[in-house]
């Protein structure tokens, strides 16, 4: 099973899906816990490139194609390879990512993105998205907390809300696969609503392919 997991700055997908990860290992499950860009030598060349304060100015467009190219990579080396041994995977941001900062936050046509998704990872899509949603002041106050501030978060108020209004929008034109959280509750209600809605979808998957299995 392949679960994304999206939001903006400061909302919690690395301490929630390092929850998630070593709750299902216990329960015997097999995971790989992978993030965008990188998980290659290549995707992780290009992510020091996008997300580092220093780098020279770069074009939407380009930042969206540099994005594809490590996505591309990764699907093909690790994410496809992992599903067909039937492990979990687990992704702190996917393609979805793309539409939301480059295509609502930047303004890069959403049908150019629907053709580079086509071309770079086909049919592997995320069987679940969990948008862990928080208020982007709320979720920069968090990272300048932190101390971990990339080019992306240096943008300013308006990118990051337009970021926002764009997740939510893609959550209700399919809200069967998406499931929005809300990110400023205490962690620990986070990490529990998260991991209820994952194991009903593991669940729910074991039954169907069980039903397949006894149709074949």
């Amino acid at each position: 099973m392949y679960i994304a997991f999206e939001g903006g700055e400061g909302s919690g997908k690395g301490c929630i899906i390092k929850f998630v990860a070593n709750t299902l290992k216990k329960k015997s499950y097999k995971v790989l816990s992978i993030i965008e860009p990188g998980g290659t030598e290549v995707g992780n060349a290009i992510r020091e490139i996008l997300l580092n304060k220093k780098t020279l100015k770069i074009s939407g467009m380009t930042e969206t194609l540099l994005f594809f190219a490590a996505r591309a990579q990764l699907i093909q080396d690790v994410v496809k390879p992992s599903l067909e041994r039937d492990e979990i995977v687990l992704t702190d941001r996917c393609y979805l990512s793309s539409y939301a900062y480059q295509g609502y936050g930047r303004g890069v046509r959403l049908h150019d993105l629907d053709f580079l998704t086509n071309i770079s990872i086909g049919n592997v899509l995320p069987n679940l998205v969990i948008l862990l949603d928080v208020e982007p002041k709320l979720g920069l106050s968090r990272k300048h907390n932190q101390n971990e501030i990339n080019r992306l978060e240096l943008e300013k108020i308006e990118f990051h809300e337009r970021v926002r209004e764009g997740y939510l929008e893609m959550s209700k034109q399919d809200p069967k696969r998406w499931k929005v959280i809300d990110a400023s509750q205490p962690i620990e209600d986070v990490q529990n609503q998260v991991l209820s809605i994952i194991m009903k979808a593991l669940d729910k998957n074991k039954n169907n392919n069980k039903e397949t299995k006894s149709e074949q």
